[in-house]
């Protein structure tokens, strides 16, 4: 397909955010979308629907960047506090996991994301492990004890987990 130049027109318009926008952003997504489907394509509020989906992106990426934290945070704490480990530990690490690959599954491209991210995610978590368990920060290895195919991988745990999913106590 391609694309159109702008028109004078539309070259000549502000950037600014137009008053339904800031006004009901739903409604203004609505016409957008009802927009783009009519193939009105001049009627667009075309820098604001590119932020939009710039925004969508940097979303799917923080989220994805949490969900490591969290599974990378418990984890270590699994693998220095054994004896503490409760099934909220096994359970959050589950949830992340699997929150990385509904997030993963819908924008496959965002796995050179938690490449990119892992030591930086590592590091995060060996600090905030070592404050939630008032262990040395020292007591956490600067390299990651596990790779990141291991942390999210769901077979993969530490140790046995005390709590199996099987619900046993």
């Amino acid at each position: 397909m391609n694309a159109r130049p702008p028109t004078p027109a539309r070259r000549a318009a502000p950037l600014a955010s137009s008053p339904a926008y800031e006004a009901d952003f739903a409604a203004w997504a609505e016409r957008q979308a009802a927009l783009l489907k009519a193939g009105q394509f001049e009627a667009l509020d075309v820098f604001n629907v590119a932020e939009e989906i710039e925004s969508l992106g940097r979303s799917d990426r923080r989220a994805l960047i949490h969900q490591l934290d969290r599974v990378l945070i418990h984890l270590l704490k699994m693998r220095h506090q054994p004896s503490r480990q409760g099934r909220s530990w096994s359970n959050s690490i589950a949830d992340g996991r699997r929150q990385i690959d509904l997030i993963l599954s819908d924008s496959p491209s965002l796995r050179g994301a938690l490449d990119t991210a892992f030591e930086t995610c590592h590091a995060r978590a060996r600090r905030e492990a070592a404050r939630q368990t008032g262990l040395p920060i020292e007591t956490f290895s600067a390299l990651a004890p596990f790779t990141l195919d291991q942390a999210i991988d769901e077979g993969y745990w530490p140790q046995a987990p005390r709590f199996p999913e099987t619900g046993a106590e």
